[in-house]
């Protein structure tokens, strides 16, 4: 029982982006790295909207208002999807792809 924790507690954030990459559903460490990058999203946004206005071009400021309300509909859009289905663990994600064997198979090998 201690070394399961040992084996959960050994597993970084990088990794379980890329087994939540690699296998079904969305674990922790992957949804708090992807609300990061759409507040930096917000951000580089918000910049040029700022840009857009000092330079008074309607173009750019149509363009990127585009833009923000694209990236709040997806956010508000995955935010919701999760909040309904839920987050998986990244113990479970490993077991998906085969690189942690399941809790029945483990019986079965020691045998």
């Amino acid at each position: 029982m201690e070394n399961k924790s040992s084996e959960t507690q050994q597993i970084s954030s990088a990794e379980a982006i890329l087994y939540g990459a690699l296998a079904p559903g969305v674990n922790g460490a992957t949804w708090n790295t992807m609300k990061i990058v759409f507040v930096m999203l917000g951000f580089s946004l918000t910049f040029m909207l700022i840009l857009g206005f000092n330079s008074s071009d309607l173009g750019l400021i149509l363009h990127v208002g585009f833009l923000v309300f694209i990236s709040f509909t997806l956010f508000f859009l995955l935010a919701r999807f999760l909040e309904q289905t839920g987050l998986v663990s990244v113990e479970h994600q490993m077991q998906e792809i085969g690189l942690k064997p399941k809790d029945g198979d483990s019986n079965l090998k020691s045998d």
